[in-house]
C-alpha cells in the first residue's frame, strides 16, 4: 500500500508543472510543447499495435462477437468499483448509485461480469468516470498534452489521474494473490477485447490517416473535452469539441 501511495506521490509532483495553472495552449487549440517525445512514444505503440493487433490481409478490422463481448464486458466490470469511488470524490452519488448496482447484478447474473443484464434488463448502463475528471471537478488544469507508452493519448492530468486509478483500484486493495492476479489479466483482456471490437475505427486512425499522430491527438482532445464540458473548474476559455483546431 506505501508503495503506491509513493507511486502517486512521485507521479503527482512530475506532472503538477505541466497540468496546473493557465494554458499554454497555441492558436489551434492545441498544448503540445513536447511533440518530439510524443510522437517517438507514438511511433512504439504504433509499431507494438502493428506487431499484435494489426489485421492481416483479407482478415476483418473489427471482431464483434460473443466472445470478445463477454471478454470486453469482464473487464469492464472490474473497473466499476473504481469508478463508484470517483464519482463519490466529485460529489455525484447517483452514478456511484447506479453503478453500484451495476457491479451487483453482473457480478452475479451476468456471471462475473461476462454478460450484461444490467444493461439490457435492468436499464443501468455504466457511467463512466475516471480520476483525470475528479481532478477536473477539483479545478486542476488540462494541462499539456502526452503520449503514454502502450495506453496512448493523454494529458498530463490524465497521465496522473490514470496512476491514481490503477493504485487505488478498490478491486486491487482486497483481492490478493491469484485472485489479485486473475482480476488483473481480465482487466488487460477487456481492453485487448476492445481493441479487437473497434479495430475498424482504431486502424483507420493508426494507418489510414495522412499523420496518425496527428489524427490520434485530434480525436482524443475532442473525446475528452467534450465528456468533461461543464465539469471543469478552471479559467480556460470555452473550447467547441466539434471545432477542428488544424482548420485554417
Amino acid at each position: 500500500m506505501e508503495k503506491r501511495f509513493g507511486l502517486v506521490l512521485i507521479a503527482g509532483l512530475a506532472l503538477s508543472g505541466c497540468a496546473g495553472g493557465p494554458q499554454a495552449a497555441g492558436s489551434d487549440g492545441v498544448n503540445d510543447p513536447m511533440e518530439g517525445v510524443n510522437r517517438k512514444v507514438h511511433g512504439f505503440n504504433k509499431g507494438v499495435d502493428t506487431l499484435l493487433f494489426k489485421a492481416r490481409p483479407g482478415q476483418p478490422r473489427s471482431i464483434d462477437n460473443g466472445f470478445t463481448r463477454a471478454v470486453s464486458h469482464a473487464g469492464s466490470n472490474l473497473s466499476l468499483p473504481g469508478k463508484v469511488v470517483n464519482s463519490l470524490l466529485q460529489g455525484r452519488p447517483e452514478p456511484a448509485v447506479k453503478n453500484t448496482f451495476r457491479f451487483v447484478i453482473n457480478s452475479t447474473i451476468g456471471l462475473a461480469g461476462l454478460f450484461d443484464p444490467a444493461g439490457t434488463s435492468f436499464a443501468l448502463p455504466e457511467q463512466d468516470t475516471d480520476f483525470g475528471e475528479t481532478l477536473a471537478v477539483w479545478g486542476m488544469g488540462e494541462g499539456v498534452y502526452v503520449e503514454l507508452p502502450v495506453y496512448g493519448p493523454s494529458t498530463a492530468r490524465d497521465a496522473l489521474g490514470r496512476v491514481v486509478d490503477i493504485a487505488m483500484n478498490p478491486v486491487g486493495q482486497v483481492l490478493e494473490g491469484a485472485d489479485a492476479t486473475a482480476a488483473s489479466a481480465t482487466r488487460v483482456a477487456g481492453k485487448v477485447a476492445d481493441r479487437k471490437r473497434f479495430g475498424g475505427v482504431i486502424e483507420s486512425v493508426l494507418y489510414d490517416s495522412a499523420d496518425s499522430y496527428a489524427q490520434s491527438r485530434l480525436l482524443y482532445l475532442q473525446m475528452r473535452r467534450h465528456q468533461l464540458a461543464g465539469k471543469e473548474n478552471d479559467d480556460a476559455q470555452a473550447w467547441d469539441p466539434y471545432e477542428d483546431p488544424y482548420a485554417q
